[in-house]
């Protein structure tokens, strides 16, 4: 028995089409940049095979065990190992079925990428050690998989992207790791993206948003689009959509009710906009393979 989706405690996020086209044009990171991102734990019954992704794909285990598949060779992957399957590479990987694997996975891409991919298609043991640093690793995957929930502001963007380059390091160069998470609600545009994610369900308007943290319309305006150069409204939008693309992975709730869930009445429109910004309908994007 194979699953599709629907892991305890699954996490992911799929960049949309029109944000990777931005990655693609930002000089700063698109020598590496992440496309996909997303946490299984104890995945009992995760199966893929694939003719090849156009992105290099990060496994990293930290606990129980699965397999990965490549040119009919099998290879075991268990805690404190890893393995980046080198793009446009057929590939099968699953979870062992006794022991299932909880793993961290990334999919990235970019002009230099191919740089990080340290050692394709094979198993590498990361040694145990007094100066492993395991648990910084996985706060590094939560600094980029925190800021990209934040919302898709050129800094947030920019910031989990040079997180990847460290993450990434820290496997290649195991000998010269040697470090995080807090969102800090201080300042009223961030205090603001807290406000929009803990109410996706309703109907926020300018007013209400720039009430909140006490300004004025135009005020607010003009600070968010200075701080995450994107309308209040537009990142807010995305917000709800990336909360949408959270609940089609893990649920079998119905689109309306997915719809009503994010703040849309009307499941027909909610479609339209989910397809302007994913570059595909709510239906197809759920029957798509993540991870």
């Amino acid at each position: 028995m194979r699953k599709r989706e629907g892991f305890k405690e699954e996490k992911s996020i799929i960049l949309p089409k029109g944000i990777l086209k931005e990655l693609n044009e930002n000089a700063l990171i698109n020598s590496l940049m992440v496309t996909d991102i997303g946490y299984y734990f104890k995945a009992k019954n995760h199966y893929r095979k694939r003719k090849g992704s156009f992105q290099h794909i990060l496994i990293y285990c930290v606990d129980g065990e699965g397999w990965v598949e490549i040119d009919n060779k099998n290879q075991i992957v268990k805690k404190n190992e890893y393995i980046i399957i080198s793009a446009l590479t057929p590939h099968k990987y699953g979870a062992n079925n006794q022991n299932p694997w909880s793993i961290y996975w990334i999919h990235f891409t970019g002009k230099k990428s191919h740089i990080f991919v340290n050692r394709p298609n094979e198993k590498i043991e990361i040694d145990l050690s007094e100066n492993s640093r395991f648990r910084d690793r996985i706060l590094l995957f939560e600094e980029i998989y925190n800021n990209l929930e934040m919302g898709y502001s050129k800094d947030n963007l920019e910031y989990a992207n040079i997180c990847l380059w460290h993450m990434l390091g820290s496997l290649r160069y195991l000998s010269q790791f040697r470090k995080v998470k807090e969102i800090s609600s201080s300042d009223r545009v961030t205090k603001s993206i807290v406000y929009m994610r803990e109410h996706l369900n309703k109907k926020l308007s300018l007013k209400i948003l720039a009430d909140h943290v006490e300004l004025s319309v135009s005020q607010y305006c003009s600070l968010f689009k200075k701080k995450t150069s994107r309308s209040p409204l537009d990142y807010l939008t995305h917000l709800k959509i990336q909360k949408a693309c959270s609940l089609l992975d893990f649920s079998d709730l119905k689109i309306n009710y997915i719809a009503n869930q994010v703040g849309y009445s009307d499941p027909f429109y909610f479609t339209r906009v989910f397809s302007k910004i994913m570059g595909k309908s709510p239906k197809a994007y759920r029957n798509l393979k993540k991870g």
